[in-house]
């Protein structure tokens, strides 16, 4: 276009009035013609390294084999070079070693299929499935304890609860005694059997004393699903809200000997 000839004049236009009209500056203009005549290969920008990938990748392996693990994260990698003086980013350290292939087995997690929760959990009749489970507040003579309770998965009713100051797997099993005494007329071998106990995956109801007990009374372990509260609801609501409000105001030798106190209706839940 610059070279192109007025008709009025017969001369060329030029190079300044022609970018004046397509409004660029002639610096643009020149730096473009300059790079499509000397094409630069394009380059990391900042400082470079002196090592290439060949020579970074022998002394990631040499690292590698002195070490006493079967293998090493790229941080770990990338420290150990800073030691030996060798400067370079983090990216490319995980680079080198994700493309041979060098970095530290991970175990990949498994698809879990989704939960929806279709089923129940509020039985036919009463005394068919118990759901129990522990809370900590706070007593105005006691400090810091633990409230153990027991609910039926039909009545809603609290069937035994227990407030002690260590939260062991022995007091785990005192409200499920409290309710085989009260509803199956005594305590001994297979009492109650047939009765369900649903319970989350503390390491008092896990242990093996909670499940022989469990096992010489005739109960059958429920667990609720990991991490899923929706399986021992009608427990998690008495202990979430009961118990709070009148622990608060009372000491903990008041509650041991009247836990009627704490007893109270909580609303249904499913599974």
């Amino acid at each position: 276009m610059s070279q192109t000839q007025s008709p009025s004049t017969q001369r060329t236009y030029g190079r300044a009035r022609v970018l004046a009209a397509w409004g660029l500056s002639r610096s643009t203009f020149y730096a473009r013609q300059q790079r499509a005549r000397h094409p630069a290969i394009p380059q990391r920008r900042g400082p470079k390294t002196p090592h290439t990938d060949a020579e970074l990748l022998e002394r990631i392996r040499a690292i590698l084999a002195a070490s006493p693990f079967h293998g090493e994260g790229h941080r770990k990698i990338w420290a150990r070079l800073r030691l030996q003086d060798v400067r370079t980013s983090k990216r490319r350290v995980l680079r080198v070693m994700r493309e041979n292939q060098l970095l530290a087995p991970q175990r990949r997690l498994a698809a879990v299929a989704a939960k929806s929760h279709a089923g129940t959990i509020v039985t036919e009749e009463p005394d068919q499935m118990w759901g129990t489970d522990a809370t900590v507040t706070v007593t105005l003579a006691e400090g810091q304890v633990t409230v153990f309770a027991a609910i039926d998965h039909y009545t809603a009713e609290c069937v035994g609860i227990h407030a002690v100051k260590r939260a062991t797997r022995f007091e785990a099993l005192e409200p499920l005694r409290q309710g085989v005494r009260e509803h199956f007329g005594g305590f001994g071998p297979q009492a109650a059997a047939g009765l369900r106990i649903r319970h989350d995956h503390g390491s008092q109801y896990m242990s093996d004393h909670f499940q022989q007990e469990l096992r010489f009374l005739g109960m059958t372990s429920s667990p609720a699903f990991v991490r899923e509260p929706e399986g021992k609801a009608y427990a998690s609501h008495c202990t979430s809200s009961e118990p709070r409000t009148t622990f608060s105001a009372n000491c903990l030798l008041w509650a041991s000997l009247t836990p009627c106190a704490l007893r109270g209706g909580v609303g249904p839940g499913s599974s």
